[in-house]
């Protein structure tokens, strides 16, 4: 029997989660604005310095996603979940303590943003792997909804906030509220009371190795998941080179300051929660596949609208207000149904090796963009970085254009043919 959307508020332990979440996505909008704020602003970074901060925050999705994943198949993933979000609470407390005892330097910033990354693929792999154990697959795109609404909702007014505050006090202050949404997240994560599928302990424990490659080959050999990955990583390349300089090119170039730059970012999140809003009814009017397929190009387009901001502010801020806004509701309307297909053909055994495999594909490529932007925005110059990021973007949606993809028009019968292919494979070795 189908479940009727809208269940979900009536489940305890969701609630707490969507609850504890939504306030950590709050805080995660104001940092992720505010960071390379106190790069480019209270640091001076020059374009160099920017890619390698951005670097630095990606490199562990390169370097220890695939470990993580197998380690988070073999434990449980609640209590994973509340460590992660303690440490990077006390992670982000450390910038505004560093700044008030004047000890606070780029380097400093790099050595911050590689353990928050670290942390942050601990809890991502593990929020994606414990969500099917605390919801069924049925009620999967209903709560994968509800989180992007969540999302969307507060990166709306994250960037605004974030802005008004550097423009109010030192941008390291403002990082202080991240570290309260996240010990406030890990409290709500202590009182799900939800039991998860205990890991199978008198079984052989494989070796580690074995494990990667298990999830690796899981990933290439579902061709939907394939391509889903191989887009969303040349997306995620190119995307990199773009926000390595983007920081700049917007507070330097065009001479927009801190409060309009939010404004300005907040359209995205405008975009994405109408994109959530919609997502349901664009799947059953035309059908997953084409969902994804058309929403990802929305997504992959509107990078290259960037560099064509230029001019006074009058003019430059518009064309980058329709490219926040596009960009933003492709992303998550895309995001929706690929999360919600990934997790519904995934066996439970192999959700945390699929999303670490997954994410190592996909985000692992992002350093590389960021030090490449990095590199490209000294040599060419910002706008022509800009240029790079946006043409490659646009290259990302062949991966799904000639995959079997657009041709899914639900969930439940790609679930069903899937795994049947996969207890195929597995019993075969």
């Amino acid at each position: 029997m189908k479940k009727k959307m809208g269940e979900l508020w009536k489940h305890a332990d969701f609630m707490k989660f969507w609850t504890g979440e939504t306030l950590a996505m709050f805080g995660s909008t104001i940092a992720a604005f505010v960071f390379p704020l106190v790069a480019a602003i209270t640091l001076s970074a020059t374009p160099m310095q920017m890619g390698l901060l951005n670097a630095a925050q990606f490199a562990p999705f390169l370097l220890v996603t695939l470990f993580a994943g197998v380690w988070i198949d073999r434990v449980r993933r609640k209590p994973l979940m509340i460590i992660a979000n303690l440490l990077r609470g006390c992670l982000y407390l450390s910038i505004p303590l560093s700044y008030y005892f004047g000890i606070l330097q780029i380097e400093g910033l790099y050595i911050i943003a590689f353990f928050i990354g670290t942390l942050t693929v601990l809890f991502d792999v593990s929020y994606q792997s414990f969500l099917p154990s605390l919801v069924t697959r049925d009620s999967l795109v209903e709560a994968n909804s509800k989180l992007e609404m969540s999302r969307s909702v507060a990166q709306i007014s994250g960037p605004g906030i974030g802005g008004g505050l550097v423009s109010l006090i030192a941008a390291p202050f403002a990082m202080l509220i991240h570290s309260v949404t996240l010990f406030i997240s890990a409290f709500f994560l202590i009182f799900i009371r939800s039991k998860e599928t205990a890991p199978i302990k008198h079984q052989k424990v494989t070796p580690i190795f074995t494990d990667i490659k298990k999830g690796l080959q899981f990933v290439l050999s579902n061709k939907y998941i394939r391509a889903i990955s191989g887009e969303a990583a040349t997306y995620n390349f190119f995307n990199q080179i773009t926000w390595a300089v983007v920081i700049l090119y917007i507070t330097r170039e065009l001479e927009i300051g801190p409060t309009l730059l939010g404004v300005i970012m907040a359209t995205s999140s405008i975009g994405a929660i109408i994109g959530s809003l919609i997502a349901n009814y664009l799947a059953q009017r035309f059908k997953i596949g084409r969902t994804i397929l058309w929403t990802m190009v929305i997504a992959c387009s509107s990078p290259l609208l960037i560099p064509i901001a230029t001019g006074p502010i009058y003019i430059s801020a518009p064309i980058l207000i329709i490219s926040f806004f596009f960009g933003g509701m492709g992303v998550v309307i895309s995001n929706i149904h690929v999360i919600s297909m990934r997790q519904t053909v995934t066996p439970d055994r192999m959700l945390g090796k699929m999303n670490a495999s997954y994410r190592f594909l996909v985000t692992g490529v992002a350093p590389l963009g960021a030090l490449l932007g990095g590199a490209l925005g000294t040599i060419i110059g910002l706008r022509l970085t800009l240029v790079v990021g946006g043409l490659g973007s646009i290259v990302a949606v062949l991966w799904v254009l000639f995959s079997p993809v657009p041709s899914v028009e639900t969930l439940k019968e790609e679930e069903l043919k899937n795994k049947e292919s996969f207890e195929k494979v597995t019993s075969s070795k």
